[in-house]
């Protein structure tokens, strides 16, 4: 109960700020600058999935040499995410799956791998009303394996390609506002819903996000440190891990494809010096990027 508790104050907050900055952002006719303050926000957010990526490239490549030595299959599973992220978006999670289960093939005998979970497709919602917004926050909420960051293109291919809640750059938007608060995860997707149904749909869509995840706190956690201790759950994070990381830098070229303008491309390219050579820290960049938007906005510049 006090995971809840505290989980709540660290969330709440979030979801509260990302509303009042959503309705100023994505509201129907924001000013110049604002648009222009979001663009240049929206255009860091690629270099931003990059960072967050490359930060574990290292110590999983590091646990794949300690333990069973597969630099091939590490380096597999890691294309294979990445791949995943910028060809196959919204089914992506069932790539994860394969490569923990064929990393646990790997390791076991044919014999022992009785009672694996086939993972089906997950279904998409066929309309774009509140079942299907609740839809894709659950989804959002419940495979956010790895990271934000890997559940991206799945959250973008139907805020923007299915149900059309939003565009491009309105979506980098909300990526971007999940990044300069708490809890990142749930405060875009409650971008996206505020985009879809208001402050209504924004609440829902981050209560949805919000309970998968501490549900499997309340009802697994203390199962948790014998799943640590038990092969074939290692053996499957082995293989999923790298894959999610992949995922992770796969959404960086579906979120820079959202750039429309050519400055936007400065920006991008400025943000990931600042943050992979630089090091600087992630929301004084979108910070950073946000300001020389809403400059160039202000002295007339093209917006998307």
């Amino acid at each position: 109960m006090g995971a809840v508790v505290g989980g709540l104050g660290f969330v709440v907050p979030a979801v509260v700020m990302v509303i009042a900055l959503s309705v100023l952002f994505l509201s129907s006719a924001p000013p110049e600058w604002v648009r222009g303050a979001g663009a240049g926000a929206g255009a860091a957010v690629a270099a931003v999935a990059v960072r967050a990526g490359s930060e574990l490239v290292g110590p999983s490549y590091r646990h794949a040499m300690e333990g069973h030595g597969h630099r091939e299959r590490w380096l597999l599973y890691l294309l294979a995410g990445v791949a995943a992220a910028i060809a196959i978006g919204p089914y992506l999670v069932l790539v994860l799956v394969a490569c923990g289960v064929l990393e646990m093939i790997r390791r076991r005998r044919p014999a022992e791998m009785t009672g694996i979970w086939w993972p089906l497709p997950l279904a998409t919602a066929s309309i774009g009303g509140i079942g299907a917004l609740a839809w894709t926050a659950f989804k959002v909420g419940a495979l956010s394996f790895g990271g934000g960051f890997v559940i991206i293109p799945l959250m973008q291919q139907d805020a923007v390609h299915v149900y059309h809640w939003m565009s491009d750059a309105q979506f980098l938007n909300a990526v971007a506002l999940g990044q300069v608060t708490p809890g990142p995860v749930v405060a875009t997707v409650a971008a996206v819903g505020y985009a879809a149904h208001g402050v209504g749909g924004a609440l829902l869509a981050a209560v949805v996000a919000f309970t998968p995840s501490f549900s499997f706190i309340l009802l697994g956690g203390g199962r948790f440190e014998r799943l640590r201790a038990n092969d074939r759950a290692r053996a499957f994070l082995d293989g999923a891990g790298p894959a999610a990381i992949g995922a992770i830098l796969g959404s960086a070229v579906t979120l820079a494809g959202g750039i429309d303008e050519t400055w936007q491309i400065a920006v991008l390219a400025a943000a990931a010096v600042a943050l992979l050579i630089a090091r600087r820290g992630v929301v004084e960049t979108l910070v950073a990027s946000g300001g020389v938007g809403a400059a160039i906005a202000l002295a007339g510049g093209p917006l998307p």
